[in-house]
């Protein structure tokens, strides 16, 4: 049965599959665990194993003279001795590839026996993919023959192709993906109703769910209320700044506050209106990530910066992670975004200009896909807001694409600058992106994005293109090692982007305070802040780590 099976394999598609696989265990953005990079490697060699079998179908079907006698021999020895020289090699450089990564993001080495334990789960990866494609075609099949004997053969094979593949992939959908969403709907749903520990409804009334507040403490989800009593608070900030300071305002309405976004953007005003927002020098319109999720690293620093003198307001629009929502819903960011937009700009600028807050959005990941949507470009020059600060901008995002795409000639993919500088400009872990002679227009739009980030730099582009980012002028924390293959390096980022927030805080997905600190001063300009300020708050943040939902 063994040895019927391994006859059973096309040469072509086998060497096709090796160069895959070689080509898979190659690094990319992120370091990958055995699990991980196994299941990579399998799916590579099954897809490069399709890849074969394809071309050599192509070849049959368009009566090419089909390679014989001596010579094929001759060349399949010689296919098979190179390409399996090159997978011994490979698999015996996989370790200093994926160190190359892991040392870039200061993190420890693989063990040794890293190298067996990816094989073995590729091999069976690869294995039970073929089998399940070979199936597939088996039923194609039988569904021409049945055809057959009713129709034409050209057009039983049509309909016998059509009607096989639609009968798969409904059974799927229904048995495999949609159970499979409802499942995860199941479990982040439980999970966004869970209470962290030692976390209680506010007592003060300057936070939703607190006395007097319009929002029902158990309508919000776990990450809305760790954001409302998570600190600084008012003698905390006073503290450290030595002056006078303010219990910041925070605003948030949970998934169940409402029945659609509108609903949730409408009572989040009116507890803004309640708790005095409108009257503090600092009015931050948030949208979360996919989960609720509000990143301390970005916003505990801000309260710092202005003294408490600041209003956060914010929405959830779903409870599910922003790699799982940016696939199946991803205009619900920008619709509660927007939503929420509209409603605090509509009341702000009702406000006379000289006795108002100054208005800056935020947004990480999925939330600065839709932070970045929320206001059209006639309403923002009719009245402009005074900037934004967006961190890991989705590969998804509509205005992100066209701002790095028009890029300042020899400005870097990773980094770019854009124009003169004075609306736009991009930072990383190193520097802010500034042209020569650029000074800040009256908004200040400032993107923060990490060349490792798979979120950012994922694209479809990436199958048959290889990426700008990708050059020799590429970012300091990618491996040396990375190059792009067709098909493979698509397929590796593509893996990279639900392990987006594995790395340590600094890298990928995972963006740090200290970063945030410096985003934050370029963008709002807080008063009376020196240098010294800056070096206390960034020790006070240096180290510290939240987990990215």
């Amino acid at each position: 049965m063994g040895k019927k099976l391994l006859q059973s394999f096309s040469v072509l598609g086998t060497l096709f599959g090796l160069l895959f696989l070689c080509g898979s265990l190659t690094p990319s953005l992120l370091p990958r665990v055995p699990a991980v990079q196994g299941v990579l490697s399998g799916v590579a060699l099954a897809v490069g194993y399709g890849v074969g079998k394809g071309v050599y179908f192509g070849w049959w079907l368009l009566e090419f003279k089909e390679i014989s006698g001596p010579f094929k021999r001759i060349s399949i020895w010689i296919s098979t001795i190179a390409l399996g020289l090159l997978t011994v090699f490979t698999f015996s450089r996989s370790v200093v590839w994926q160190n190359s990564v892991r040392q870039k993001m200061e993190m420890p080495d693989v063990e040794s026996a890293y190298v067996w334990m990816v094989a073995g789960i590729a091999l069976a990866v690869a294995l039970l993919l073929i089998l399940i494609v070979r199936g597939i075609l088996r039923l194609v099949k039988l569904a021409i023959a049945l055809l057959m004997r009713l129709v034409p053969r050209r057009t039983a094979i049509g309909l016998g192709s059509i009607i096989a593949v639609l009968l798969v992939f409904s059974l799927v959908n229904s048995f495999v993906v949609q159970r499979a969403l409802l499942a995860a709907d199941t479990l982040f749903a439980t999970l966004d109703g869970v209470v962290s520990d030692g976390v209680e409804a506010p007592t003060h009334g300057f936070a939703s769910g607190g006395p007097n507040s319009l929002v029902d403490w158990e309508d919000i989800g776990t990450n809305g209320k760790d954001f409302l009593v998570d600190g600084p608070g008012q003698a905390e900030i006073a503290a450290f700044t030595g002056r006078e300071a303010w219990e910041p305002i925070r605003v948030y309405a949970g998934y169940s506050s409402g029945d659609n976004s509108e609903e949730r953007a409408a009572i989040a005003l009116q507890d803004l209106i309640k708790m005095g927002g409108f009257d503090r020098s600092v009015l931050i319109v948030a949208t979360p990530t996919g989960t609720g999720w509000l990143d301390p690293a970005a916003i505990r620093p801000i309260a710092y910066l202005h003294g408490g003198d600041l209003a956060i307001v914010s929405t959830q629009y779903t409870y599910v992670p922003s790699w799982l929502s940016i696939m199946v819903e991803p205009d619900r960011s920008r619709l509660a975004a927007r939503a929420l937009f509209n409603e605090v700009f509509t009341y702000w600028t009702a406000l006379p200009e000289d006795n108002r807050p100054k208005l800056y959005l935020f947004g990480l990941s999925l939330g600065a896909l839709g932070s970045e949507a929320a206001a059209d470009l006639m309403t923002l020059f009719s009245d402009p807001i005074d900037g934004a600060l967006w961190s890991g901008p989705p590969f998804a995002s509509t205005i992100w694409p066209q701002l790095v795409a028009g890029r300042n000639e020899n400005s870097p993919a990773q980094l770019p600058e854009f124009r003169d500088g004075s609306l736009v400009r991009f930072m990383n872990q190193d520097k802010i992106a500034t042209p020569a002679g650029a000074s800040w227009g009256p908004m200040r739009l400032l993107y923060l994005q990490y060349a490792s980030d798979p979120m950012v730099f994922f694209s479809t582009d990436l199958a048959l293109q290889r990426p700008d980012w990708l050059g020799e002028d590429r970012g300091a924390d990618l491996s040396e090692y990375f190059n792009w293959y067709p098909l493979v390096t698509f397929l590796q980022v593509g893996f990279d982007v639900p392990m987006a927030t594995s790395t340590p805080s600094g890298y990928g997905h995972t963006y740090d305070a200290l970063d945030y600190i410096k985003g934050w001063i370029e963008v709002t300009q807080p008063k009376n802040w020196t240098q010294a300020d800056t070096e206390r708050l960034n020790a006070l943040f240096t180290d510290f780590s939240a987990s990215p939902i």
